[in-house]
């Protein structure tokens, strides 16, 4: 059995790459997700796979994660959605339609003008009526992967990391709360006893890994990466360049834990620290960055049936190519190359 700890990271309906990848590694016996670190859509799935895994097993989890990804706009009749997705233009193609849609332009142009806060109760975040109906005493249970919602303490601007009992609907709700689009959700912190203020995760830990080194948990870490590292075109429009500032931002806090771990890794080669004094982690990643760049940040804010499943299926062949390359090298060697990474 290998045994990997998932880091899933936050991108809006990008999520649905994630859905994908999950339900791939989810059909093999031999994989045990030991424990899960999620931020934004990747605390959605999260959440959604360990209710379903503690109701009914791997099978409970995907279906767990299509009725997730049902509710928020994909289509999963398997007579109609593989129709739909031959039938329509490219990714590319299908995501500048959107981002010059009349729909999305208002939108876009409401949020760059105005504050959540001049909408009233008008502008609620429609993720609350999913996220309401997980089963939180499953989400919670001991058994199962461990879980870990990641969101970002307003006032403090550091991040907070919410386990065990604390992973409540509003926990899950603050780690994907985008400022621009709604207001920050405030609730009671049970580890402070006051009414905090918290927004989206992926300010601070998109997704946070430092959660998964604890010595019980196995050495390998899987991180799901939506938000492309690398962009070849520059950005020149003002909602290209708005794209790619979120992007980075949204990488930052990942790439400085990547480093960190790299730092860690060279300190116990050159025998400057003894072995079993830190955790030698193992870091492997998925990602899609070819089919992320033909996508757009209307592709991310606004759900589309067809993107959706064109995600899902991406992410399904990027964990199946994984999965025939790399699933040796779990629990032995990392897969990503930090040194070049960082060079």
């Amino acid at each position: 059995m290998k045994r990997i700890n998932l880091a899933l990271q936050g991108g809006g309906a990008h999520g649905a790459f994630t859905w994908g990848v999950l339900c791939r590694f989810l059909q093999d016996e031999d994989i045990e997700i030991a424990a899960i670190s999620g931020t934004s859509a990747g605390a959605l799935n999260a959440a959604a796979l360990k209710s379903g895994w503690v109701a009914g097993g791997r099978e409970g989890a995907r279906e767990n994660l299509d009725w997730l990804w049902t509710q928020i706009g994909a289509i999963t009749d398997p007579l109609f959605a593989p129709w739909m997705s031959a039938a329509t233009p490219t990714a590319q193609l299908w995501a500048k339609a959107m981002e010059f849609s009349p729909i999305y332009a208002a939108l876009d142009m409401t949020t760059r003008l105005m504050s959540p806060y001049a909408y009233g109760p008008a502008m609620q975040n429609p993720l609350s009526r999913i996220v309401e109906k997980f089963h939180y005493d499953a989400v919670c249970a001991t058994e199962g992967p461990a879980l870990h919602i990641c969101a970002t303490n307003v006032r403090s601007g550091k991040i907070r990391v919410f386990a065990g009992e604390e992973i409540v609907p509003d926990a899950i709700m603050a780690s994907a709360c985008l400022p621009s689009l709604f207001k920050a959700v405030e609730f009671e912190d049970p580890k402070t006893g006051k009414v905090e203020a918290f927004w989206d995760g992926g300010y601070t830990g998109n997704p946070a890994l430092f959660p998964l080194f604890v010595s019980n948990l196995p050495d390998d870490i899987l991180v799901v990466n939506i938000n492309p590292l690398h962009r070849d075109a520059l950005p020149r429009d003002s909602q290209s360049i708005q794209n790619r500032i979120n992007e980075i931002s949204f990488n930052s806090s990942l790439l400085r834990e990547l480093r960190a771990i790299e730092f860690v890794r060279r300190l116990l080669e050159d025998g400057a620290i003894k072995r079993g004094t830190m955790k030698n982690v193992l870091v492997h990643m998925i990602a899609d960055d070819d089919l992320m760049n033909d996508l757009n940040v209307a592709t991310k804010t606004i759900p589309s049936p067809v993107i959706l499943a064109r995600l899902k299926q991406a992410g399904e062949a990027a964990a199946d190519t994984f999965l025939k390359d790399h699933k040796k090298d779990i629990g032995k060697r990392s897969s990503v190359n930090l040194t070049e990474m960082f060079s």
